[in-house]
């Protein structure tokens, strides 16, 4: 049987208090695993090209969702709409169809989750708010 806490999924969840949420944010967005229940709200500072330039994060989730986040944390910055919704498709594939690990920095630490088809919705919640995030007309000032 497939352990689905490890030692590096529990660390993972303790780097969220890193990233805590922004008091002046671009854009805000939230997601919500139907799986799970699990939340993610995710602000974000853009530089001028609409590059992630800082994050905040408030996750109310599994140690599986917070390890994503914190995955998904450490590799943002830089990030455009495009590359988000790119690594949103092939977490996707990689969770539904057993496809190919998907290029994103450190995710092969949740490979144990993908036997666990009711984590799946946790594991893609800081992709799925990240692109309703910048998909979205920045928060007035």
């Amino acid at each position: 049987m497939t352990k689905l806490y490890t030692p590096e999924i529990l660390g993972l969840a303790v780097e969220l208090a890193h990233y805590p949420r922004l008091a002046l944010a671009d854009r805000t967005a939230e997601a919500r695993s139907r799986t799970c229940g699990g939340t993610l709200t995710l602000d974000l500072a853009l530089d001028g090209e609409g590059r992630v330039d800082a994050l905040g994060l408030g996750v109310s989730a599994c140690a599986i969702g917070q390890a994503a986040a914190a995955i998904f944390a450490r590799e943002a910055r830089g990030r455009a709409a495009e590359e988000m919704l790119a690594a949103s498709g092939e977490i996707e594939t990689w969770l539904s169809d057993g496809g190919p690990l998907p290029n994103w920095p450190g995710i092969a630490v949740l490979e144990p989750a993908t036997a666990f088809p009711a984590r799946h919705g946790a594991i893609l919640l800081p992709w799925r708010a990240a692109v309703d995030a910048l998909c979205k007309e920045p928060l007035a000032r």
